[in-house]
């Protein structure tokens, strides 16, 4: 399924992903937050980086919406159900760090207001 100029890589940067799928890094990010499947990892240096599969399933997503005109509740369970994935929500461990990190700061602010 990979493209002929595609590079055999194990891992990509945001930005080869940007250049191999023509999908701009603002669409990528905002894919992840809301497609729990899709899942960029993080290098020591805090840049992103995606695998193979993370590449096919944004190429597949952006023929999806794109090309066949499914909402991207259409495009989810489509994706779920090609790729297999339906059911099994894995847990990224740097998103779980963030939201309880988010969820802990609102509840310190919550806990301040309600003192005044």
């Amino acid at each position: 399924m990979k493209e002929s100029n595609q590079p055999d890589k194990i891992v990509y940067t945001l930005s080869e992903v940007t250049k191999i799928t023509k999908i701009n890094p603002k669409t990528i990010n905002r894919w992840e937050k809301e497609f729990y499947f899709l899942n960029s990892g993080r290098t020591g240096a805090g840049k992103k980086i995606f695998r193979e599969k993370d590449i096919q399933i944004i190429k597949r997503l952006k023929d999806l919406i794109e090309n066949k005109g499914l909402t991207h509740a259409g495009a989810k369970r489509k994706i779920e159900n090609e790729f297999n994935i339906k059911g099994s929500v894995p847990v990224n461990p740097e998103r779980l760090k963030k939201l309880l990190f988010k969820i802990k700061e609102q509840l310190v602010n919550l806990s301040e207001s309600l003192e005044k």
